[in-house]
């Protein structure tokens, strides 16, 4: 979906495939058959954007195979569909039936990770429609905080991994026309869990198509406030490359038992849900939603936010809620100024299947109608900032 910005600057919406778990080309086409086209259809929309998670194997033969290439942006030219982001986060196995930790892998210091995301942005160059000349990836930020912070080499070689790709993405550009932008996404439990902490290693980077990731729930769970966090990087020059349109789950009194039970029914075992509050001696937290639920782990007299990403048009019933007032916050900064801050958002709610059992969708139908769902309200909010929808 795409918006004129009162700038005259085009501003793309998408929603993320992740949700959609696909390791191979053949899954990756089965996602645009049968949810990513339905979703289109349901919006009454001639092109929809999506922002297209490829897994290592599925990356591996589309840059092994050119005629494969070719095959899928025609597939999705004739499905209605544009890419002009991807979702290079997720390695492998984000489908698996538990992911936890293994997402993480692997991180900036391992070749792997360089050679993966080289790989997405030459696709990327290849997919983009034609009359779009920037495209942008978000990236794990460099890597789980442990053994990263016990290791004095890891830095310096996360930060020559991510030199190394700016130097390959100047020479893409210069190859195929097309600017390809990085942006680490900042994530309770990382090296770099919030946008402050990515403007040191970004500094040192210093490179105008590496840059930031503001996942709305992330940024919500770490109890940041938009207009700092955003005020900060723009003085830091640290470009926002993408964000992501998500919201996290919030607990406002969780020493009562009712709001324990409650959040005792979003703990489960495929994905972290890290959760953190916020005391006068600073932020405290958790690995995991069941550890917080507990009891013990965390102080309770302040709200607590769970990194769950929760419908963005659906919050949880009483006496939890979810922290769309944030994303409706960072996203009048993103692109309700007199210039858009970036033009790239993406919803990301890749939790569908790990809602309460109560709360997911049981057929395809129910989730491309909830997709549908989530962006008509982005859709919405956007227009309310005064964007004006294009065709």
């Amino acid at each position: 979906m795409r918006f004129r910005h009162p700038d005259g600057s085009i501003v793309h919406l998408s929603y993320c495939t992740n949700v959609h778990p696909a390791e191979t080309l053949d899954g990756v086409r089965a996602q645009l058959r049968d949810h990513c086209e339905p979703v289109r259809r349901r919006l009454g929309r001639d092109r929809l954007g999506i922002g297209l998670w490829l897994a290592r194997e599925a990356a591996r033969v589309l840059i092994n195979d050119p005629a494969e290439l070719r095959a899928l942006r025609a597939e999705l030219d004739s499905r209605g569909l544009e890419v002009v982001t991807l979702n290079g986060f997720p390695y492998e196995g984000f489908g698996a039936d538990e992911v936890k930790y293994r997402v993480y892998r692997p991180d900036w210091t391992e070749p792997e990770r360089l050679a993966h995301t080289t790989d997405l942005a030459r696709l990327l160059a290849a997919l983009l429609p034609d009359d779009v000349t920037e495209g942008t990836i978000s990236t794990l930020p460099l890597a789980w905080r442990t053994p990263y912070a016990t290791d004095p080499g890891a830095a310096g070689t996360a930060r020559a991994a991510l030199t190394t790709l700016a130097q390959r993405l100047d020479a893409l550009a210069e190859l195929t026309g097309k600017s390809i932008r990085i942006g680490l996404e900042p994530e309770p439990g990382c090296t770099v869990e919030t946008t402050a902490d990515a403007i040191a290693p970004l500094t040192d980077v210093g490179h105008e198509r590496i840059g930031i990731c503001v996942d709305t729930c992330h940024l919500a769970t770490s109890f940041e406030d938009p207009d700092t966090a955003l005020d900060a990087l723009t003085a830091a020059g640290i470009p926002v490359v993408k964000s992501q349109l998500s919201a996290a789950l919030h607990a406002e009194h969780p020493h009562l038992p009712e709001v324990r039970t409650a959040l005792a029914a979003f703990a489960e075992p495929r994905f972290l849900h890290q959760t953190r509050t916020r005391t006068a001696a600073g932020l405290r937290g958790t690995d995991d939603l069941d550890e917080a639920v507990a009891g013990g782990a965390l102080p309770d007299s302040t709200p607590w936010r769970a990194h769950f990403h929760v419908p963005l048009h659906a919050p949880p019933a009483p006496p939890l809620t979810s922290t769309l007032p944030v994303l409706r916050t960072t996203l009048a900064r993103l692109v309700g100024g007199p210039v858009p801050l970036t033009r790239h958002l993406e919803v990301e709610t890749y939790t569908w299947q790990a809602l309460p059992a109560e709360l997911r969708p049981r057929t395809r139908t129910q989730l491309a109608d909830g997709i549908a769902a989530e962006l008509t309200l982005a859709r919405d909010l956007l227009v309310d900032l005064g964007l004006k929808e294009l065709p």
